[in-house]
């Protein structure tokens, strides 16, 4: 069984992103990215596992968490388009962000999982 992971388009561009055994497609929509994806030369086959990272609030990451992690993002990418650097303390946060998201991904799929087993 192959995973496919469909995320927003992680530069922030509309769109999204199928995922799955490092190869990568991006479309306008989730099915066009998984279609993309799908349809490549030596892409997924067989029974596919999809998970759709959902991209609004829920208990795992709050809207709070998510304006804050978008800001800082904008505020990197700048420094980074400048050839600078985040102060210290926005690129702790950053980072601390970073791995609360992906607490809460884990924690999504988890009660996915949870959820579709008998």
């Amino acid at each position: 069984m192959t995973t496919i992971a469909v995320l927003p388009d992680p530069a922030g561009a509309p769109g999204y992103r199928a995922i799955a055994d490092g190869t990568e497609a991006a479309g306008a929509t989730p099915g066009a990215a998984i279609d993309a994806l799908v349809g490549r030369p030596g892409g997924p086959t067989g029974t596919l596992l999809i998970l759709l990272q959902p991209t609004g609030p829920d208990e795992f990451f709050t809207a709070d968490q998510q304006v804050h992690l978008a800001d800082l993002m904008t505020r990197w990418r700048q420094a980074r388009d400048a050839g600078s650097k985040l102060p210290a303390s926005e690129q702790a946060e950053l980072d601390r962000l970073i791995a609360v998201e992906l607490q809460a991904a884990t924690a999504r799929t988890a009660a996915a999982l949870r959820a579709v087993q008998p």
